[in-house]
């Protein structure tokens, strides 16, 4: 069974072949920083309001976390606990997008954030931000809870596991990071930050194939032993997203303050409850809040982008080039 302790290597005959589809699907998926151009999204933060300022510097730096807690997690717990070779090529693959991802931010930070003072604490947001270190250290939690698990021998110690791939596909990557683009998607339905969006739609693409996969995991191991699944697993999820919203939540109160026009502690409450909700169903869990999305162009955001993501070609490149490029040379 997928959760059986050891290191099955072999690929034929492929015993879970949807998971190879998934890895298949990821590579048709490729992207690259170079191809988000960031230079209107300058102009756009000269123009922000301080609040507004104030928004986008946390945002940034929460993301800049957050992917490395994710990779470190597929590291040091997913890939060694999942036994199917073909699951192990998608997981792969996952860690490389997550260093594309912690790339993209690592260039949002470095273009937004012209003070070196101000970069270097939001590099080190878990250190000197409350709202980021509160939702790392509820990562950390989990992470934590399956370390010195070395084989997955026992019920409960796949209980243990589920429980911590849970958490990273529908707290972490499926309402953590569904809030930090609701912001984003925001500042876009307003015309703003128009490279931003283009980067976090190829990173949204990839969050929901990571979360998919996850869930899909989950789906496997529930068909193969079903017993793990009781009203106690439920009780534990339940409560891990109550935690995360409400650590999501304190995240908004810090970033929105007041509230501004379209945005704020209330909406995000509706729309972090409305998630947590989806999240919980897809699970085949009872939904605890009951709330609808406030956010219409959260709705829309999978229509949003203009260019066929396969048909697109690379005409755009980061503010941070630098040196001469001419187009007579031989690549």
């Amino acid at each position: 069974m997928l959760l059986d302790p050891g290191m099955d290597l072999t690929l034929r005959p492929m015993r879970y072949p949807d998971f190879y589809e998934r890895y298949r699907a990821a590579i048709r998926n490729t992207w690259t920083v170079e191809e988000v151009d960031l230079h209107s999204d300058l102009a756009d933060l000269a123009k922000m309001t301080p609040q507004e300022r104030h928004l986008i510097h946390r945002l940034v730096a929460f993301f800049a976390t957050g992917d490395s807690i994710v990779a470190n997690n597929l590291v040091l717990n997913l890939y060694q606990h999942v036994n199917a070779p073909e699951a192990r090529l998608y997981l792969s693959r996952q860690l490389f997008e997550e260093a594309v991802h912690v790339q993209f931010y690592l260039t949002l930070l470095d273009t937004y954030l012209p003070d070196l003072d101000e970069r270097v604490k939001a590099f080190a947001a878990i250190e000197h931000i409350p709202s980021i270190r509160d939702k790392a250290e509820f990562c950390f939690k989990w992470i934590d809870s399956i370390n010195g698990v070395d084989r997955l021998e026992t019920a409960d110690q796949r209980r243990q596991f589920l429980l911590n791939l849970i958490c990273f596909a529908a707290c972490i990557e499926g309402l953590f990071f569904y809030g930090a683009f609701a912001y984003v998607y925001w500042f876009r339905s307003r015309g703003l930050f128009g490279g931003l969006a283009t980067g976090t739609n190829w990173v949204f693409r990839d969050e929901s194939m990571h979360m998919e996969f996850a869930f899909s995991v989950v789906d496997t191991v529930r068909a193969e032993e079903p017993s793990l699944f009781d009203d106690e697993l439920a009780k534990q999820v339940t409560g891990m997203l109550e935690e995360a919203v409400a650590a999501e939540l304190a995240f908004a109160a810090d970033l929105c303050g007041d509230g501004m026009p379209g945005m704020g502690v209330d909406q995000m409450r509706h729309y972090l409850e409305y998630v947590a909700d989806q999240r919980l169903a897809r699970l085949g869990m009872p939904r605890r809040y009951g709330s609808a999305n406030p956010f219409a162009f959260m709705e829309l955001q999978d229509v949003q982008e203009l260019a066929n993501f396969f048909e697109r070609r690379v005409s755009a490149y980061q503010v941070a080039v630098e040196g001469n490029v001419t187009f007579d040379e031989t690549f």
